[in-house]
């Protein structure tokens, strides 16, 4: 009952840091880890233990959805090359310092020992990230990088440590198979949240009830990630796949569904960040009270740690950004300006925490695992120093380098897809056979009305014909024609989406307005 009631307060806890954070403009994430790890100097305060295997399958699934939700396909045919570069390249670069300064630092650690820390403090949290880098108003562009880094580097990160473990337990060489393990479980995991996706998709077909359509959504990130986990795939490309995949087949007529949908997992997407770190910053001051005064000798090497990981950091951005002006990439760092804030964001969190508690105790031949405890203490400074420092610290460096972004971006592609709208639902009008049956001035005030449209969209506006109005031009002929104009407009948007050079989020914030639009009118 003890772990229920913390479970409880936190999530309690995760609104009033919403609050809190929105009011000092700071990052709920990093308040609800302070909050959490200061909650256990009370005395007598409860404890919670939860198995480093649960950690993974309980919180990436549902976060990683939610943010894989606001991608598409097209996106990632653009950023296939930054993709590779981060999420890939960076993890393997970052691993191979760490583990060549643990294996010089730490005496008698071995090789595949050091690799393991290498690859827990490796992987940036796409959770962090997004909870934070969007509330200081950054540039769209930089928040895209940071996203498509963060979609898929757990999945580099994982398979190294898991070999690496192994490796170490078995007294064994680290084997360079890792590059066929990661690509053959990358492809199993692809298989996996495609079938996901048209799984899903069926289901939203059959099922009549918008709430069990928006619940399956909820249950889907869980079965994509533990089959692709039962088949030694990688868990976290399959739920990112599956998101990606219901996208895809997302239809323009499920208006009330998609809104529905959206708020859903707003709410679901806030508590489970707010629990989710509010366990880490648990668990971290569980791991310090564990080493006791043992941490004092094992600081100078984990501050060592924490200046390499920002190091790679700096340095990989700084290279991307020299590439940046031979090539097209427009999503590589182009200025040093971007590339201190880039590296900057680099915050570790939930996979970092879960990798160094899921260290065994024990080896084969039954002796401790080498270093266990300076390991963990190493990951969780390196995951306190790139999260609370850059989390608390992130508002005054971007108005220190004016970096922080004024909408216009978002501004010219929402107009862009705002007047596509308007141009279909016209075209849909003057090519249905309902037109010809109004007569000239009603043709004119219906055009009329669509010609606003684009307008509405743009400013949040909302529209909609009173009955009294409806009835002076024929109420029925008139919802007809407007639906056939949101539907044409729905088509349009929802296509777009899917089309390379437009952003995702923009075209959903239209498509809301229109789904908006559809629901208010009468039947």
């Amino acid at each position: 009952m003890d772990q229920l009631a913390l479970i409880i307060g936190l999530l309690l806890a995760t609104v009033v840091a919403v609050g809190i954070g929105d009011r000092l403009r700071l990052p709920f994430p990093v308040l609800m880890l302070i909050l959490a790890a200061s909650l256990t100097f009370i005395p007598g305060f409860p404890e919670i233990a939860i198995s480093p295997e649960l950690i993974l399958p309980i919180f990436l699934p549902p976060l990683l959805f939610a943010t894989a939700q606001r991608s598409s396909w097209a996106v990632f045919r653009v950023r296939w090359r930054t993709l590779l570069m981060l999420a890939v390249a960076l993890v393997v670069v970052s691993t191979a310092v760490v583990a060549g300064a643990a294996w010089l630092l730490i005496p008698g650690i071995g090789i595949p020992a050091a690799i393991a820390l290498g690859a827990m403090v490796a992987p940036p949290d796409p959770v962090a990230v997004e909870s934070i880098a969007g509330r200081v108003h950054m540039p769209r562009r930089l928040i895209t990088v940071l996203q498509s880094e963060g979609l898929f580097n757990d999945a580099a990160a994982i398979v190294i440590f898991q070999a690496a473990v192994a490796a170490t337990v078995s007294g064994t060489e680290f084997s360079p198979d890792v590059v066929l393990q990661f690509v053959l479980g990358a492809a199993i995991a692809v298989a996996v949240g495609i079938g996901m996706g048209w799984f899903t998709s069926l289901i939203t077909r059959l099922v009549q009830s918008m709430v069990a359509r928006s619940a399956v959504t909820l249950v889907v990130p869980f079965a994509a990630y533990i089959l692709a986990e039962e088949v030694h795939a990688s868990g976290v490309i399959a739920v990112v796949v599956t998101a990606l995949e219901i996208q895809r087949h997302a239809r323009p007529q499920d208006a009330a569904e998609r809104v529905t949908r959206t708020a859903f997992w707003d709410v679901v997407e806030l508590l489970v960040t707010g629990l989710a770190f509010g366990l880490v910053g648990l668990e971290v001051r569980q791991v310090i009270r564990d080493e006791g005064a043992g941490i004092v000798g094992m600081i100078g090497n984990a501050m060592v740690v924490c200046v390499l990981v920002f190091a790679v950091r700096l340095a990989w951005m700084a290279m991307m950004s020299g590439l940046a002006r031979s090539t097209t990439d427009s999503l590589r760092p182009n200025s040093a300006k971007e590339v201190l804030i880039l590296t900057w964001c680099g915050m570790r969190g939930l996979a970092t925490l879960a990798l160094a508690l899921a260290l065994p105790l024990t080896i084969a031949d039954g002796s401790p695992f080498p270093a266990r405890s300076q390991l963990i203490v190493i990951a969780c400074a390196v995951l306190l120093a790139t999260l609370v420092l850059p989390g608390l610290t992130l508002p005054w460096l971007m108005r220190v380098l004016k970096a922080s972004g004024d909408g216009s971006e978002e501004r010219d592609a929402a107009r862009v897809l705002a007047r596509r709208a308007q141009e279909a639902a016209i075209a849909a009008l003057q090519a249905h056979e309902l037109m010809k049956e109004l007569p000239p001035e009603k043709v004119a005030l219906v055009k009329e009305k669509m010609t606003r449209l684009h307008a509405e969209l743009l400013d949040g506006s909302i529209r909609n014909e009173s009955v009294g109005e409806m009835r002076k031009r024929g109420r029925e002929l008139a919802i007809a024609v407007q639906t056939i104009a949101l539907d044409a407009a729905r088509q349009e948007v929802v296509a777009a989406r899917n089309e390379p050079g437009v952003d995702p989020e923009v075209a959903d914030r239209v498509l809301r307005q229109l789904d908006l639009r559809t629901m208010i009118m009468p039947e």
